[in-house]
């Protein structure tokens, strides 16, 4: 059975390739989870946040972005203290932020799924790579959707992790040519119908 090369032999990501990885995704709460861990990951291994994830879901009540919006200086000095999770002031100070900046995109295009979805016209982008080594860290399209969640107030979310959002939630579809994922996953057509708000 062949996989994309970077799973390597660790069952933790081996997991997340097979199960997870590259399925198209619709509800909010599950993107902003996907945006917290991203966030945190910049400068780090995705291997080190999978690790810390389930501390992560306690920690910030169930990636519920309506809690973590109204987070205060107390909730936050506590998050700083949880050995369980990444604990960098700026990172804990952008997810927050960030929380804020996602209910509003929320409220002006229905959910968050609506509106990154949109850039590829709700449809995903499958890719063409033969090998890892063909994947690129970022692209155009990241740009654009980088450089808009800027504008709106969005931290820590450049174009090479909004590139990497975009593949773990399925708008872009980079398994590798001959992965067993990647026509498994090219099955799974989205509706606009699915497209759902935190926990709706």
């Amino acid at each position: 059975m062949k996989r994309c090369g970077w799973c390597g032999t660790s069952d933790i990501y081996i997991h997340y390739h097979d199960t997870e990885w590259g399925v198209p995704v619709f509800d909010d709460r599950r993107h902003f989870e996907f945006l917290v861990l991203e966030s945190a990951q910049a400068g780090l291994s995705w291997l080190t946040v999978l690790k810390k994830r389930e501390q992560y879901r306690k920690a910030y009540d169930g990636f519920d972005p309506e809690k973590a919006a109204r987070y205060t200086e107390k909730k936050k000095e506590k998050l700083l203290a949880d050995p369980g999770i990444i604990r960098n002031r700026l990172k804990i100070e952008a997810s927050i932020t960030n929380a804020r900046e996602f209910l509003k995109i929320q409220k002006e295009f229905g959910s968050f799924s609506s509106y990154i979805w949109g850039f590829t016209g709700h449809r995903p982008v499958v890719g063409t790579w033969k090998s890892l080594s063909e994947l690129p860290p970022r692209t155009e399209l990241s740009d654009r959707v980088a450089a808009d969640m800027k504008k709106r107030g969005f931290r820590f979310l450049g174009s090479i992790i909004m590139y990497s959002h975009m593949q773990a939630t399925g708008i872009i579809n980079d398994h590798i040519i001959g992965c067993f994922r990647r026509k498994e996953i090219m099955e799974l057509a989205p509706s606009p119908s699915v497209y759902t708000r935190a926990g709706k």
